[in-house]
C-alpha cells in the first residue's frame, strides 16, 4: 500500500492492523512474504536495517500488515537510525487500530537483551504482542522446542505478552498456517 516516513503520513485507522517488529535482519520482510505467499511483496535484504519506513500492506481490504524498522544494528548514520526507530516507536504508541505486534526472534539466537527492552516498551505502552521465532528450519527440532520453552518462560509474567510462542520458517512454510490463524483471531476476523 505505502511506506510512511512520519506519523502524519500514516493511512487512516479504518482497518485492523498487525505489526511485525524485531531486530534488524531477523526476517520480518521474509515472514510477511511467506504469510501472503508472495516472494517479493515486502523487500527482503541481507543488509541489516534496510527497512527505514513503516510499510503497510493491505490484505483483501480487511486487514493491514505493517513492517516496522528493525532495532539494533543498521548500516546507516546514528541520527538516521534514531529517526526511523523513533518512527516505529511512535507508531506502536499511537495506533488505536493496532491489534497485535508480532515480535520476531531469530530461533538460532533466542531472546537477547535488546528484545527485552522492546518487550518492556510494549508492556509499558500496553500493546499486545506475541513472540514469533523465525528461521526455525536452521536448527534441529529439539533446539526449536527448547527455544520455544525458554521464550514462553521469559514472557510468562509480562502483562502485554500473548502466552503462545510460534516457531516459523518463511523458507519452508513451517508455522505459517498457525500464524495466519493467530492474526485472524487477534483481529476478530472470520475466514
Amino acid at each position: 500500500m505505502m511506506g510512511a516516513v512520519a506519523m502524519d503520513g500514516l493511512p487512516p485507522g479504518d482497518l485492523p492492523e498487525v505489526a511485525f517488529a524485531g531486530r534488524s535482519n531477523v526476517g520480518k520482510s521474509s515472514l510477511i512474504n511467506g504469510l501472503v505467499g508472495h516472494k517479493k511483496l515486502a523487500r527482503a535484504s541481507n543488509e541489516p536495517g534496510r527497512t527505514r519506513e513503516v510499510n503497510f500492506f493491505v490484505l483483501d481490504e480487511v486487514l493491514r500488515l505493517v513492517d516496522l524498522p528493525g532495532y539494533g544494528f543498521a548500516r546507516a548514520s546514528k541520527s538516521k537510525v534514531q529517526d526511523f526507530q523513533n518512527l516505529g516507536r511512535a507508531y506502536l504508541r499511537g495506533r488505536p487500530n493496532l491489534k497485535r505486534v508480532y515480535l520476531l526472534i531469530d530461533a538460532r539466537h533466542g531472546l537477547k537483551d535488546v528484545d527485552g527492552e522492546a518487550m518492556d516498551a510494549l508492556d509499558t505502552a500496553a500493546v499486545s504482542y506475541q513472540i514469533v521465532l523465525t528461521k526455525a528450519d536452521k536448527i534441529k527440532p529439539a533446539e526449536v522446542a527448547a527455544v520455544v520453552e525458554r521464550s514462553e518462560a521469559a514472557i510468562r509474567k509480562r502483562p502485554a505478552a500473548f502466552p503462545r510462542v510460534l516457531a516459523t520458517s518463511s523458507e519452508k512454510g513451517t508455522g505459517m498456517p498457525e500464524l495466519r490463524a493467530e492474526i485472524v483471531f487477534a483481529c476478530g476476523l472470520t475466514l
